[in-house]
């Protein structure tokens, strides 16, 4: 896969997943161009790895489509344990912890956070190795497929219940929401690719697009968990946000139009 491309790709999913980030924190955060520029410019390095180590022998459309999933979740991941593993924030200004949390207590010691972060980390590892060891043996088919689709929905369902039932209560359809939103994607996917690990993480990726983009944009004015009963702080950008809207709506555009290429080219995959 040509790199240069990649890296551009890498850097809209970055502006995909900056935008609603933005939209949904900047009236409690404010804005800064750092913040926002974060996940552009960490998504265009991942991009870029992913393509240079990956394996991408199909079309061009059908690759765009599978990496960009893939360098979505990826993203995510890497900034979500940099905020509940490593970083180090006063989180009063949170209604739920951000850092790593146990029954809804921040844990401070560092080592502990550490510990638990590595913890994590390996557990994710053996899910992709699972996933890649049936792929090597040859296991094809729906029912393989929706196994492997719903994993790394689980991994996002089990992490959001253990941040947010503390504080909001368990709530079952949230809790299998990211799994079966994640078997659709999958089923996509692997029309695409013959890697279960890229249509399980891929779908991943859309997954968080779609359900980030459901409660951010369809929702404005319910305040997410992390800041419900917080003040609103700057205010000016409770109008000011809809400006980045047009780019938004314009990616989820060519996310469309990259998948009605992409399955209407020859192609194959795991389907």
């Amino acid at each position: 896969m040509n790199l240069a491309a990649a890296s551009v790709l890498g850097v809209v999913a970055g502006l995909h997943t900056a935008t609603w980030g933005m939209f949904k924190d900047a009236p409690y955060e404010g804005f800064t161009w750092r913040t926002y520029l974060r996940s552009p410019c960490i998504a265009g390095i991942g991009a870029v790895v992913i393509a240079a180590a990956g394996d991408f022998p199909s079309t061009a459309a059908a690759n765009f489509a599978v990496l960009f999933g893939l360098t979505y979740v990826v993203e995510r991941g890497i900034n979500e344990f940099y905020k509940t593993f490593l970083r180090e924030e006063d989180q009063a200004k949170y209604s739920i912890p951000m850092q790593l949390s146990v029954k809804g207590r921040i844990v401070t010691d560092r080592r502990t956070r550490l510990l638990a972060g590595a913890g994590y980390a390996l557990g994710v590892f053996a899910v992709v190795l699972v996933i890649d060891a049936i792929g090597q043996q040859g296991a094809g088919g729906l029912a393989v497929v929706l196994v492997v689709g719903s994993m790394g929905g689980w991994i996002s369902a089990f992490g959001g219940a253990w941040k947010d039932a503390p504080v909001e209560g368990f709530q079952p359809f949230k809790f299998v929401r990211s799994p079966l939103v994640a078997l659709g994607y999958a089923v996509l996917l692997a029309a695409l690719t013959t890697d279960p690990v890229y249509a399980a993480f891929g779908a991943l990726g859309y997954t968080i697009a779609t359900l980030e983009t459901y409660k951010t944009f369809f929702k404005p004015n319910t305040p997410r968990g992390k800041f419900a009963g917080k003040e609103i702080r700057h205010p000016d950008w409770l109008e000011r946000r809809y400006r980045f809207v047009p780019l938004y709506v314009a990616i989820w555009v060519g996310i469309v139009v990259v998948f009605i290429v992409a399955l209407a080219q020859p192609h194959s995959g795991l389907l």
